[in-house]
Order: structure tokens, then sequence, then C-alpha cells
């Protein structure tokens, strides 16, 4: 049963991009699966110190030795997931397609922007809300990937390619999207909230995987929450940046942007009523806690036994930065099999 699934603690851009990166490489994962679709954008550091931004491959994407599965949850936007194939070189013998991911289409897309979630939520406008909807409503008018030619190379049914790898006791990710905190089942912010369930059985269930299979279960919190910028809900504690750059003493102005819509992001101090909510339902086998760098030096100790109280659970992994993540217990406690 060696399936590791990466989900957020708290309303999203938690890190999970970087996370998933970086137990896909430590624990040698065959397969990378992305769930969701390209209203979510996830960051990681190539070895060249270039920030990449993933919205529909998996951020394993830049490991050479990693495969790539794209699951029949997805929802695909095809100009970005073509852009995304040629800025990483990859080809078919690499990436696995599930014939039955939806594409979001320009009718999708434009039936989204121009509805009212943008205004009233938030809504990246994506196109994905709208794909969901319309295929909840069994639109025969909705495309699959079985239907665009271009993808026939990359079409393979992935729970049985999975499968395979799963009777080889071989690692598979999967890098869930978005956080718990905008699940329209569990978060109890709607309307608030995103278009499909962000829990780790959600995305699971998106793999065509069964719950036989996960032995991780990796939530991923912000020493500092953030939501979308706009009318995108509640969120406790509510700061603005000017305070959290004075407050830890930063050289430079601390200032973060959606990865997708380039908004800057609303921010608030660690909130453990969320976290522990997602603690319950995720039942992680480890937490990662990033930004920690945004806490003022001095300080850091003490927040992060602070923050360990509140939600009952030890943080097993830090992260200071685009690019750094430390554990604080051996790697080889991580079940392999």
């Amino acid at each position: 049963m060696p399936v590791s699934i990466v989900v957020g603690g708290q309303f999203g851009s938690e890190g999970k991009g970087k996370v998933a990166h970086y137990f896909a490489k430590e624990l040698k994962a065959t397969f990378a699966v992305r769930c969701g679709g390209p209203n979510s954008g996830h960051t990681v550091i190539d070895e060249q110190g270039k920030a990449r931004i993933f919205q529909q491959l998996p951020t394993a994407a830049i490991l050479p030795d990693v495969n790539l599965a794209i699951c029949s949850g997805s929802y695909i936007d095809l100009d970005i997931l073509y852009k995304e194939i040629n800025e990483t070189n990859i080809g078919a013998d690499r990436l696995c397609i599930d014939p039955d991911a939806v594409i979001i289409t320009e009718e999708l897309k434009n039936r989204e922007q121009q509805g009212r979630l943008m205004a009233s939520i938030g809504s990246t406008g994506s196109g994905t809300g709208a794909a969901v909807a319309a295929r909840v409503n069994r639109e025969k008018t909705l495309l699959f990937a079985r239907d665009i030619p271009e993808l026939k190379p990359f079409l393979t049914e992935v729970p049985q390619i999975l499968r395979n790898s799963l009777n080889n006791q071989e690692r598979i990710i999967i890098e869930g999207t978005q956080g718990f905190g905008l699940s329209p089942l569990h978060a109890r912010y709607y309307p608030y909230v995103t278009s499909r369930d962000t829990t780790a059985a959600a995305f699971l269930a998106e793999t065509g995987l069964s719950p036989l299979d996960v032995n991780d279960v990796i939530l991923t919190i912000r020493a500092f929450p953030i939501r979308v910028a706009g009318n995108s809900g509640p969120l406790a504690k509510e700061i603005d940046w000017q305070t959290l750059t004075v407050e830890g003493e930063h050289v430079a102005p601390i200032e973060e942007k959606t990865s997708v819509t380039k908004c800057v992001r609303r921010i608030a101090r660690f909130d453990h009523i969320i976290v522990k909510k997602a603690i319950t339902v995720n039942q992680p086998t480890i937490i990662v806690l990033n930004h920690v760098d945004y806490i003022h030096r001095d300080t850091r100790e003490t927040a992060v036994t602070n923050i360990e109280k509140s939600i009952g659970k030890s943080i097993d992994y830090r992260g200071y930065g685009p690019d750094s993540l430390q554990p604080q217990i051996p790697l080889l406690l991580i079940k392999s099999c």
C-alpha cells in the first residue's frame, strides 16, 4: 500500500507543490498524480533556481525519473496542458492521461467568467467549476480527453497503470489541490468554497485507487494562512502584508500573489480551528509547516511549539522558503510499503 496523498490544511497555497515534489524525489516515487483543474497553480523551484508553476501537471514533472498521470477526476485546459508539456519536454513515455478526464472548453470558461462567481466568491474563472457542473448535469456536449485526437498518444487507463505500479510495490504520490477550508462538503464556508471536495479521500477517489492502498497522508499547512484576493470568504485573524513584514523585521516587504490570477492574497495569523478540522477528516501521518521564515527569527521555536500545542500534533517538517523543507524526523521513519 505505498500511496502518499498530499493535501492542504487551510485555504490553499500551503506549498503542496513543493511538498509533493520533495516526497516524490525522496521516496523515489514511480508515479506522481495530479488531481483537480487549472484553477490552482503549484510552484516548485527547479535545479537552476527558477520557479516553475504547474496548473495541470504534477510538480514532479521536473524530476526525470518520475512518471506522471492526470486522472479521470481531473479537468483539462488544453492550452495550459500543451504549454506545460512543451516547457518540460515531456512525451507519452512519461505522461498518462485518463480518457475520462474532462476538457474545459472556451464555452465553459465563458460561462464561468460571465457568471456571478468571480465577483461574489473570488472564483478564478478558469472554467473548472463550470466543467464540474456540466459533468454533474450530464451535459451531452461535454468533451473528454478521449475526444481530443491530439491527446491520443497520452491516453491510458490510469487506474490500471497505477495498479500495476502498486503491484510492484512502487511509491505513488497523489498531489491534491487547494485546501481543506475550501471543501464544499466539510469546511462549512459555503458558498465561499471550491467546486470539488478537497480531502485526501476525495483525491484518492479521483485517481481510481482504493483506501487500502494508502499509508501516508501528508497535511501541508502555513504559519500564516491565506485566501485569494477579493470577496473570497471568512479569514479568521486577518492582518495585512505590512504587519507581517514589520513584525518579522524583514528587510524587504513581503507580499504574495496568486499563481493563477496574480492578485494579492489576503493573509492572517495562524488559526488552529480550521487545521484541527482538517486533521480530524484527513488523519495525516505527516504534517508539514511552511512559511516558517515569515516568523521573526527570535520567536520561531516558540511559535512552532505553540502551533503544535494548538493543533494537538507534532510538526514533522518545516519549510523556510520556496525551495526549503527540513525534516524534524528521519525520513526512514516514513512507511515505505
